[in-house]
């Protein structure tokens, strides 16, 4: 269970090792019998199937191991990826993201990237280069000042729209825009309270940093809303 890696790899192995085979014999024969069907394709469609299989088993089992559970989703996520950047599957068929999808299985998901998106935040703001640019040295790059845990939020963020952006419906992505949305009003909070306790000194160093994340980060999910 704490290894899908095996099958996932073994599995890209086989469609990635029988390609010339399947396009060099297998397809010219299905060409000559005037059949529509891709022999990789189908041979890939097939392996995927039995994955589904794997899985179907195997999730039940760690559903509330969250180390595990969280490794599994890591591995079919960079399974997907490859999956259809190098052998081209087609979005049309069944798909790992489809378990993923499925009710338990999904509010799991939901649940556990909450959990570990505010644990990040709660390291990003401990930091004690929280306030302070990574590139404040560099004039020609930080003409906005952002401070660290402003851009490790965001990069947070795109990180989460990466990971269910190829989920197979729209609701189950709004879901997931829910949590974002969630977590920019905890960011929000959070900034509110750190800014409280330094009212006494607007123009110090903390509460200018306070001022450049919530410009930085009102411009960035502007420059974002066009990503439908």
């Amino acid at each position: 269970l704490n290894k899908p890696e095996w099958y996932l790899t073994q599995v890209l192995m086989w469609i990635g090792n029988h390609a010339k085979f399947l396009d060099d014999k297998i397809q010219p024969i299905l060409d000559k019998a005037g059949s529509s069907v891709n022999a990789g394709l189908e041979f890939s469609r097939a392996l995927v199937m039995l994955i589904l299989e794997k899985l179907a088993a195997d999730i039940p089992c760690l559903l509330y191991d969250d180390a595990l559970f969280c490794h599994l989703v890591d591995e079919i996520l960079l399974f997907e990826r490859e999956l259809y950047s190098v052998h081209g599957y087609l979005s049309s068929f069944p798909s790992c993201m489809h378990i993923l999808s499925e009710e338990s299985c999904f509010q799991r998901w939901l649940t556990v990237e909450k959990k570990f998106a505010l644990q990040k935040m709660d390291s990003m703001l401990s930091s004690e280069a929280a306030w302070v640019s990574q590139y404040k040295d560099i004039t020609d790059v930080d003409e906005m000042k952002v401070p660290d845990c402003a851009e490790t939020f965001m990069t947070l963020l795109l990180v989460i729209t990466d990971r269910y952006k190829n989920l197979p419906t729209a609701s189950r992505k709004l879901q997931f825009l829910g949590l974002q949305k969630e977590l920019v009003d905890d960011f929000r909070i959070r900034l509110t309270q750190v800014m409280k306790e330094e009212t006494r000194a607007s123009l110090g160093f903390r509460y200018c940093a306070i001022l450049n994340a919530v410009n930085y980060i009102a411009t960035v999910l502007a420059d974002w809303a066009d990503n439908v």
